[in-house]
């Protein structure tokens, strides 16, 4: 599954430095949002054929990876 990990991608020069799949124009974030919006993975991978089915387990298993903090504290807004 690591191996999953080599596929997201941060160039500066793509999206903003924003991470993407395989440094194509696929920001993670709109993967994310594609699927919380209720897209299946085929339904994704026919509306982008360059994208491949572990390009959409790759993000899932980043976002995995960015939600697991140690610790979470509140800051109070000035």
């Amino acid at each position: 599954m690591e191996n999953l990990l080599q596929r997201i991608t941060i160039d500066t020069e793509i999206c903003h430095g924003k991470p993407t799949v395989r440094g194509l124009r696929y920001p993670v974030e709109m993967i994310l949002e594609l699927l919380g919006a209720g897209m299946s993975h085929s339904e994704i991978l026919e509306d982008s054929e360059d994208l491949e089915n572990d390009d959409i387990l790759a993000v899932l298993q980043y976002a995995s990876k960015l939600s697991q903090v140690k610790s979470i504290y509140k800051v109070d807004a000035a």
